[in-house]
């Protein structure tokens, strides 16, 4: 591993890459913060994807992606006038320091959980902090990752269940109010109006058995945006082996029968 001078001789070498970039090619002379936004989302999902696999060879390739949209967004700002990348580094540690009072100050905490407790709190007392407890979740953020924050933005003021297991009632309750109205609102419909009202219904009941399952995951310390990628990657792969012996056997997918994908389907289990 590298010294603390040579991570430093390197960061300094990448601000003068993006200097000379910024000089000197055409791309990158004319990009702005608008433009540059959907590649830095790309480059993040990149980078999760990276994590999710635990291939550190990719993640060291991602993480150098996604830094260098930090330094070029510094740059850009830098050029306005309005801060740089001394200004971004800065604000962070202020910030860090600022929320650690435990490691910075007198305040005593013994375990993880109390300091996520504390974290809200604190939050709140910064000068341009957030203000109000929900206002730090992003509106940007995908659905599923969001509700999991502001599950547990909210569990961090004390709102919660006080019984873990009390959060079964609750989704069984969500699945059974979706699976009976849903049914119940499809068959009866009948115009084009009641078809989209029964859609739209069964849309916001689904939406509550979403949220439940989301807050049962939050309960027992399961990530589920991790969860349901590791299923993802897993139909994926199965999937694949059962197109694999189609192609295998000349044959296409949709000629194959649901007997012959099961049977495909269970070996690759099986493997």
């Amino acid at each position: 591993m590298h010294t603390k001078e040579e991570k430093l001789q390197a960061f300094s070498r990448l601000l003068d890459v993006m200097d000379d970039l910024r000089e000197k090619c055409p791309w990158d002379r004319k990009q702005t913060n608008e433009s540059l936004r959907p590649n830095t989302i790309e480059e993040t999902y990149e980078l999760c994807d990276a994590l999710i696999k635990e291939d550190n060879l990719n993640i060291c390739k991602e993480l150098g992606d996604v830094l260098l949209h930090i330094v070029f967004y510094s740059k850009i700002g830098e050029e306005k006038g309005e801060f740089d990348v001394a200004d971004v580094c800065n604000n962070l540690c202020d910030k860090l320091i600022f929320r650690h009072p435990h490691v910075y100050g007198d305040a005593v905490v013994n375990s993880a959980g109390e300091v996520v407790q504390t974290w809200e709190q604190i939050k709140l007392k910064e000068k341009d902090g957030n203000k109000t407890v929900l206002s730090g979740v992003p509106d940007a953020l995908p659905s599923l990752v969001k509700a999991y924050r502001i599950q547990d933005k909210a569990r961090n003021v004390g709102f919660d269940w006080e019984n873990r297991r009390d959060v079964w009632t609750k989704v069984k309750e969500e699945i059974n109010e979706f699976e009976t109205e849903v049914e119940e609102l499809y068959n009866s419909a009948e115009t084009e109006e009641q078809k989209a009202q029964a859609k739209d219904k069964a849309t916001r009941e689904f939406g509550d058995v979403m949220f439940s399952l989301i807050n049962a995951a939050r309960l027992y310390k399961i990530n589920p945006d991790n969860a349901l990628e590791h299923t993802n990657q897993k139909f994926i792969k199965r999937f694949n082996y059962v197109e694999q012996k189609a192609k295998e056997a000349g044959i296409t997918l949709k000629d194959m029968t649901l007997a012959q994908m099961d049977e495909y389907w269970e070996e690759a289990k099986r493997l």
